[in-house]
């Protein structure tokens, strides 16, 4: 489910399940991870893109595949989100990322690890896990460290939806344009401007850049995939995900309706 292709220098990360707007499954966490890990030590790439098949670049999870193996699989599985956006982050060459359609939860974490940020004017971003009873452990460092924490608070505790405008407001996003042949066209000149910088002096700005940086560290990441845990499996969790598989609002959001 995550599909490859090399070209002149641009290794291209596809996440590839249209069908459910390319929802994160534990397989595509690992084969994302295995791909950068990869490119990083080939040196015929030079850049690395990521973007989603079928118009979409990520739901988020997949919620329904969360739950398997009880409460220490759910810790597992939450903390690899955080292990993924980390190797995203990590990465030691130029990283694009591409959002269309929807950049919701781990989608919207690719985001904030990447160098280079390009959108699609009417993709939606955010981070809905409040509403479904759980909490953007995972992303929330990387989310903060992008945008800053008033702006992640703002997102984080209503859970809304913001086009491309604003996330380039917010600094989410570098690039916005309309239509896919604009968002093509962005990409290969921005493709051009990586391709045109010496390759050892891209990489050395890329650490000495990292190095200035506010660091997410591991234990960082491992209370967070508690604390999402523990929220999944509360009567709140159960809750949100049976409401968003039925397609309702949960019961603490009816009277609002």
């Amino acid at each position: 489910m995550i599909e490859q292709g090399l070209e002149r220098g641009v290794l291209t990360l596809w996440l590839a399940r249209p069908e459910a707007r390319n929802a994160l499954t534990a397989e595509m966490v690992d084969g994302l991870m295995a791909g950068l890990k990869a490119a990083a030590d080939d040196a015929a790439v030079r850049v690395v893109v990521i973007r989603g098949r079928g118009g979409f670049l990520s739901a988020g999870a997949d919620l329904k595949s969360m739950g398997a193996g009880g409460k220490d699989g759910v810790i597992k599985t939450n903390r690899r989100f955080g292990e993924m956006v980390e190797a995203a982050e990590r990465f030691p060459k130029p990283l694009v990322v591409v959002a269309e359609g929807a950049a919701l939860g781990g989608g919207f974490g690719l985001l904030c690890a990447a160098d280079v940020a390009i959108a699609e004017a009417g993709c939606k971003f955010g981070m809905p896990e409040v509403t479904r009873g759980l909490i953007p452990a995972q992303i929330a460092p990387f989310v903060v460290a992008r945008i800053g924490h008033t702006q992640t608070r703002r997102l984080a505790l209503t859970g809304e939806m913001i086009d491309g405008a604003e996330a380039e407001r917010l600094g989410l996003v570098h690039h916005v344009e309309t239509g896919t042949e604009a968002v093509e066209a962005r990409l290969a000149t921005v493709l051009v401007q990586l391709r045109g910088a010496a390759p050892d002096a891209a990489f050395v700005t890329k650490a000495l850049l990292a190095q200035m940086a506010v660091r997410v560290d591991a234990a960082m990441l491992d209370r967070a995939a508690l604390l999402f845990t523990e929220a999944a499996m509360s009567a709140e969790g159960a809750e949100g995900m049976k409401a968003f598989a039925e397609k309702r609002k949960p019961g603490w959001a009816e009277e609002d309706a």
